[in-house]
């Protein structure tokens, strides 16, 4: 991410998420907040798209083919950690690298809900110049300014009120692979000591494959480079270590098979991304 800049990678996965709102087959998707949170260039391009329009020339319509892809992908991603969300019962939800994510203005099940969006200070304030029009679902939402470069996560969690003497669900949906190994414990490091029991922790990892060198090569151009990648046993150990057992980790691939044809065809070679969800193991719980 450029400084000054929100981030690029964002937009394309918010993208993504607002091409499959009411074209995707998937009873279980929806997110209404997509359109709404792009920015004017982005969301021209997507109504263009919805419109039917024909593609200006070549670079046009690999962006068409690729965010096809994409919002295929956004589907299954998006309701495997949407029903590890509902899955539990908790006070607080904390998205660390929140980007463009509309969960507090779409999921009603927040609405007993504190939820707390951690993110760049450039990408905050590019979001919350377009969350006006949008219905709140939760409870209250707080926004987290945090530039890692500069700023400690358990100090701005801290003062913006989360309690870490009450559960919390912890989103990490679309940063570990932008963070080095190094930065990816100290992170999981301030989560095992703001989570007590009954916590969870959902994170979205890329795992060594082939095919991650050439999504690699297209987020460096980005300005957004990749920097970590786990196998599910290195990630289940990583977690375990702060205090966290897995309960489930599938790949992209494996969640699309599951729901629907449609998405499992178009998502079966994506197998370097996963999803792992995590509980709070009580006996390493320290509150």
């Amino acid at each position: 991410m450029k400084p000054g800049q929100a981030s690029r990678t964002a937009v394309l996965v918010c993208m993504g998420r607002a091409l499959a709102h009411g074209t995707s087959a998937v009873g279980r998707y929806s997110d209404p907040t997509a359109r709404a949170l792009l920015p004017d260039d982005a969301r021209l391009r997507v109504d263009r798209i919805l419109e039917g329009a024909a593609p200006k020339g070549w670079r046009e319509r690999l962006e068409r083919a690729y965010l096809d892809r994409n919002s295929k992908v956004m589907v299954a991603r998006t309701v495997a950690i949407d029903d590890a969300v509902r899955a539990v019962t908790a006070p607080q939800l904390v998205i660390l690298g929140a980007g463009l994510d509309g969960r507090a203005w779409r999921m009603p099940e927040l609405a007993d809900v504190v939820v707390f969006e951690v993110d760049h200070p450039d990408s905050q304030r590019d979001k919350r110049a377009r969350i006006g029009a949008l219905d709140q679902k939760a409870r209250d939402v707080r926004f987290v300014p945090v530039d890692f470069t500069r700023d400690r996560l358990d100090e701005a969690l801290e003062a913006a009120g989360h309690d870490s003497s009450r559960a919390t669900v912890w989103i990490w949906e679309g940063v570990v692979m932008y963070l080095t190994p190094a930065d990816v414990e100290a992170t999981l490091a301030i989560i095992e000591q703001r989570s007590t029991d009954k916590s969870r922790l959902i994170v979205a990892y890329h795992s060594p494959a082939i095919l991650l060198r050439l999504v690699g090569f297209l987020v460096r151009r980005l300005g957004e480079p990749l920097r970590s990648a786990f196998s599910a046993e290195a990630m289940r150990g990583l977690l375990g270590r702060h205090g966290f057992g897995v309960v489930q980790d599938q790949t992209i691939a494996t969640i699309g098979s599951t729901v629907c044809p449609e998405i499992g065809r178009a998502t079966r070679h994506i197998k370097h991304l996963r999803i792992a969800t995590a509980n709070r193991i009580p006996s390493r719980a320290g509150h």
